[in-house]
């Protein structure tokens, strides 16, 4: 391939970038708040997260949706018990509802939940950018994203094409979570999208206290609260829906993290 044909397939890959970052808008513009749940280190509990707050949400009576943008380990559809797949009627997507929410997820697609994916970037970045294009998610409120952990090609593919209006930041009390979240954190701030804020999970006895608070000052965002480790989260079904003070954690963090989304969005 000569110099010319390498430099006009490269302006065709951009064009067909550039048009299907056009689809995908196109496709969420009934959806009035797209926030992304995120962070460096895997078993912080973003999907516990990403649901608790989409399901709160529901139960405050807004249209909610969550997507979970972890192709490789896919679990919100485990976690939320949901066996009805998703109804594919002219090329769209359908997800199905549970609590309140829509949920769209690869665990849907697979033969069998125990099932390895194992895809390089590409595959995960066409799959993602499948399920942004074909979903029909109606109108919503809220869209909730459950990101993958790291700052590689999947995280890096969301916030390249889907227009998301901020990112829940979450680490653990340990240093090393908390290191791996400023790193997730400084990432979203080179994509130029805005931090509602940061939230400690799995805070008490056990871990501790106090490494949200401290990373939230050091990358001058919120810091919207704490989640403890409570036995209720035992329980097959999400905390939020059994337990009174998990529920009340999750209002306490939405009171702050809405208006805080907000006022970004006016800014």
């Amino acid at each position: 391939m000569s110099q010319q044909q390498q430099q006009q397939a490269k302006v065709e890959s951009i064009k067909r970038s550039w048009q299907q970052r056009r689809d995908i808008t196109a496709r969420l513009d009934q959806i009035k708040n797209k926030i992304a749940v995120y962070s460096g280190k895997g078993g912080v509990g973003k999907t516990t997260i990403a649901i608790g707050v989409a399901l709160t949400l529901a139960r405050q009576g807004f249209k909610v949706g969550l997507f979970d943008a972890d192709i490789d380990c896919p679990n919100t559809a485990k976690a939320l018990a949901v066996t009805e797949r998703p109804q594919v009627k002219d090329n769209k997507f359908f997800p199905p509802e549970t609590h309140g929410v829509k949920v769209i997820s690869m665990a849907f697609f697979q033969e069998r939940e125990d099932e390895a994916i194992i895809w390089r970037g590409p595959m995960l970045h066409n799959a993602i950018n499948q399920f942004l294009q074909m979903t029909e998610w109606g109108e919503l409120d809220y869209l909730i994203v459950d990101l993958p952990p790291g700052t590689s090609d999947a995280p890096l593919t969301i916030m390249q094409t889907l227009p998301l209006d901020g990112f829940l930041m979450v680490t653990t009390p340990q240093t090393l979570a908390k290191l791996d979240a400023l790193r997730s954190l400084n990432m979203v701030r080179k994509m130029n999208i805005k931090i509602i804020g940061v939230i400690e999970n799995f805070s008490g006895e056990i871990f501790g206290y106090g490494a949200g608070e401290e990373l939230a000052q050091e990358a001058g965002v919120p810091f919207l609260g704490r989640l403890e480790l409570r036995k209720d989260y035992r329980e097959n079904e999400p905390a939020v829906i059994h337990s009174p003070k998990v529920r009340q954690e999750y209002e306490a963090l939405l009171s702050r993290a809405i208006p805080t989304l907000e006022t970004l969005k006016r800014g």
